[in-house]
């Protein structure tokens, strides 16, 4: 039993929990907000979570052997604490789980639901140390919601503002996941987008995606503008501005969470504009 449960522990921790968990939060609150049946939002939800999973595990099977060179105790497959053959097991299952729930949603959506962990995939498996590291996240991040809305009656799709919206939303994050990591990345020979711009233009575009985003989400819809989107969009520019501004400080880590905090306020802005429809 006890054996059961260090491994169980282990496999969460090597599906980087975090992201998992953020996605299929996003995930759930689209299809909540899309007018979707209680039973089609927990499939929904559940699709995603499986293909995350999935997604998670691939990448630290991947990067096992990187991990184990650089010393990561915290990876539990570089460390020995987990099997690559119990990952790969998970992988699969994942995967063939993501598959099937992701079916009762119709075959558009399904396909939307595959195209983008096709990418995710592409990312674990090498494109995240090339020049184009930021495809996957924007293609991945663009498909989520239109996964949520193919699936309704009629198979129609999302406006292309939130589609866009997405997939700014997609990049950012792809920079603010590799920010932390830059130093060790580029020791171990990953050279993604921005490990080549640096850390310092990074943060920058990180900023400057995120602040998009939040435009695209405030004004994009049609009609007047929201009264959280008249509140929002103001603050998200002056939280990029001044932390870009302490940022110039060396060591400073206040762009980094400037462009954290931003992304939230542009999520809490995308669950709360709902998934309206073309």
């Amino acid at each position: 039993m006890r054996h059961l449960q260090e491994t169980v522990s282990a496999l969460l921790r090597a599906s980087h929990p975090l992201p998992v968990l953020a996605v299929t939060a996003v995930a759930a609150g689209l299809a909540a907000g899309s007018g979707r049946t209680n039973g089609a939002v927990v499939t929904v939800t559940a699709a995603v979570l499986a293909g995350q999973l999935s997604v998670g595990w691939l990448n630290d099977l991947v990067d096992a052997e990187r991990d184990a060179k650089a010393g990561r105790t915290d990876k539990p497959v570089a460390s020995g604490r987990l099997s690559p053959s119990v990952v790969r097991g998970g992988v699969l299952a994942s995967a063939s789980a993501a598959v099937l729930l992701s079916l009762p949603s119709g075959l558009p959506a399904t396909a939307a639901h595959l195209g983008a962990l096709a990418s995710a995939w592409a990312y674990d498996l090498g494109v995240k140390a090339g020049v184009l590291s930021v495809l996957p996240y924007a293609v991945s991040f663009a498909l989520l919601p239109a996964f949520v809305v193919l699936g309704l009656p009629g198979h129609p799709w999302p406006p292309a503002w939130l589609v866009a919206a997405s997939a700014l939303l997609g990049c950012a994050a792809h920079f603010v996941n590799v920010l932390p990591d830059l130093t060790d990345d580029t020791a171990a020979g990953v050279r993604g987008l921005p490990h080549r711009l640096g850390a310092a233009r990074s943060r920058t575009v990180a900023a400057g995606l995120v602040l998009a985003t939040s435009v695209l989400l405030v004004l994009g819809p049609p009609g007047t503008v929201s009264r959280a989107g008249m509140v929002a969009l103001p603050i998200a520019a002056l939280i990029v501005g001044a932390g870009l501004l302490m940022g110039r400080r060396s060591g400073s880590r206040a762009a980094f969470h400037a462009v954290l905090l931003v992304a939230v306020i542009d999520v809490l802005l995308l669950l709360s504009a709902g998934v309206p429809t073309s």
